[in-house]
């Protein structure tokens, strides 16, 4: 992020996996919460994870998400971020999961979404922790729109090389007063952030996600193919 804020050249950056199937996956819930904890803050006060979020909004070039394959929890999070993103209609998978196994999402989706879909169809997809497909994010607004796959590259590559073409100084003052109008407060992302970490250590949430691991939860496999699925069945 340091080198993006600090690079006068660049205007646009896509943000797109390499790994079938994941755009970004949610986190690790095997590292070590310590080791997540120390981490120091970033430059915005916050915490690293959304203090990463945070500045991708604000650098001045236009960040874009080429979705192709599930955005969970994390990837989720950098979409909202990103100031725009384009998804493929066969392979997308949104999902902000966390309340199905007792969390609240740390990166600051509470703060974004809402305010980019509304407030009854950002309690639809926080409470549901349902997966969202590529058809129904665009119709929703999450993200920009959901193309066939085979035509995604070509219109990303598109629009971010007609963006590339005109003026830095133009493209960034526009963002500027784009987000003065539309972004969340920090303070917003940073209690989102804090109850998130509140969450993750109650003895429920803890229960849950056991449960999750049981059933292959961070293996390859149907369960992380499904979590929507997977997280809607912790209950019976």
């Amino acid at each position: 992020m340091a080198e993006l804020e600090a690079d006068e050249q660049a205007k646009v950056v896509v943000f797109e996996s390499a790994v079938e199937g994941f755009f970004l996956n949610h986190s690790d819930f095997l590292a070590s919460f310590d080791d997540l904890m120390s981490i120091p803050q970033g430059p915005t006060g916050l915490e690293a994870w959304p203090d990463i979020l945070v500045r991708l909004t604000r650098a001045p070039c236009v960040s874009i998400a080429l979705i192709r394959g599930r955005a969970t929890g994390n990837g989720s999070e950098i979409t909202l971020a990103c100031d725009m993103s384009f998804a493929s209609r066969e392979k997308t998978i949104l999902s902000q999961w966390e309340v199905g196994v007792g969390m609240v999402a740390g990166g600051g989706p509470m703060a974004r979404l809402p305010r980019q879909i509304g407030r009854s169809r950002a309690m639809e997809v926080l409470m549901s922790s349902e997966d969202i497909g590529g058809d129904l994010a665009a119709a929703y607004g999450y993200v920009n729109r959901a193309l066939p796959d085979a035509e995604l590259d070509d219109f990303v590559d598109t629009l971010a090389t007609r963006i590339a073409s005109f003026d830095r100084w133009a493209i960034s003052n526009t963002k500027r007063l784009v987000n003065a109008a539309s972004l969340p407060p920090d303070v917003e992302i940073a209690a989102g952030w804090d109850a998130c970490m509140t969450s993750i250590t109650r003895p429920d949430t803890k229960k849950r996600i056991k449960t999750l691991f049981d059933r292959g939860f961070q293996q390859p496999g149907e369960l992380e193919d499904r979590l929507g699925v997977s997280v809607g069945r912790l209950g019976a």
